[in-house]
């Protein structure tokens, strides 16, 4: 059996909350349990809102919990030329094109109500059939974006958590996008270069991201790439409902660490929201003892602000 290789991928948009480090500490255990390599991998394609700072203060993050890494941290800003390859071979294979519709027109143009995704409506192939003359006339108003030409048909993969789990990526998401109009590899893309290109075996993620699975096996396939083994656990919410990552206030790992919160109160948290453990505080090599991805629940977690505060000594 190959060594498990994990990974946290984080967006360093913003600062790294309580949501976050937990994905970053279940997909530590599940490789260090295995007496795995886990790698660090800055997801940074939107210049916009990535931050050179947020960057710095997850990388404190991570190491003020304990949670290292094996090899140099990876930066998606520094690799399109991966992606660029892998989008050639695609367009030799006949499976990308370009597409010149904007959302509003796909929009305007979706007529099938169940076909919704995280990318918006399904879209309907305006672009799928253009001749060469059509797409040079277009080219030269707007600039395209990149589409890959999803298969028919149900993709199905067992979820190391979720279980059985199948998508009719053609009939739910359409042919979807590989480059953005702006020249920026799309996430489904980027993801699936990075992961096979570092030998990751084993994904843990959340399970936002469990509808993406089968675009990114679908790109698997098609650039004949071994596929890594899923699993997604469910969110963290605040009372709200809303992600608790994308929740401005306190729970900010940088203001914890500020605050002289002790990490290990912070992973005894995160454990309570995993499976085992009292909430009371524990250490990385009791974690590691105990980890079973067996326990993992099944549903979101709900955490609400005053539990958070007593659990982290707080007041």
């Amino acid at each position: 059996m190959s060594q498990v290789r994990g990974r946290f991928a984080p967006s360093p948009t913003g600062r790294m909350h309580l949501g976050n480090i937990r994905s970053a500490l279940l997909g530590w255990l599940q490789a260090r349990a295995a007496h795995g390599r886990f790698l660090l991998r800055i997801e940074d394609l939107d210049r916009a809102r990535c931050k050179p700072q947020y960057v710095d203060d997850l990388l404190r993050d991570m190491e003020w919990l304990g949670l290292d890494w094996d090899e140099q941290p990876v930066f998606q800003s520094q690799r399109d030329g991966l992606y660029r390859d892998a989008q050639a071979r695609l367009e030799q294979a006949g499976r990308v094109y370009p597409c010149f519709c904007t959302r509003a027109e796909i929009a305007r143009a979706a007529s099938a109500p169940h076909g919704l995704s995280d990318e918006g409506p399904r879209y309907p192939g305006t672009c799928a059939h253009l001749t060469r003359e059509q797409i040079s006339e277009r080219a030269r108003t707007r600039p395209p974006a990149y589409r890959f030409r999803a298969v028919p048909g149900e993709v199905r993969f067992v979820d190391g958590l979720q279980g059985s789990y199948s998508q009719d990526v053609d009939a739910v998401v359409g042919d979807f996008v590989v480059r953005r109009n702006d020249g920026v590899a799309s996430y489904q893309l980027a993801v699936v270069v990075d992961d096979a290109a570092t030998d990751i075996t084993h994904v843990l993620r959340g399970d936002d991201l469990l509808s993406s699975t089968p675009r990114q096996l679908q790109l698997y396939a098609a650039l004949s790439l071994r596929a890594p083994d899923f699993l997604h656990v469910p969110l963290v919410l605040g009372e709200d409902g809303k992600r608790l990552a994308k929740r401005e206030g306190a729970f900010a790992l940088a203001e914890l660490r500020e605050r002289g919160v002790a990490p290990e109160r912070v992973l005894g948290l995160l454990a309570s929201w995993s499976g085992w453990g009292d909430g009371g505080p524990l250490t990385l090599a009791e974690l590691v003892h105990s980890f079973r991805p067996e326990r993992l629940p099944r549903t979101p977690i709900v955490a609400g602000e005053a539990a958070l505060r007593e659990a982290l000594g707080l007041g």
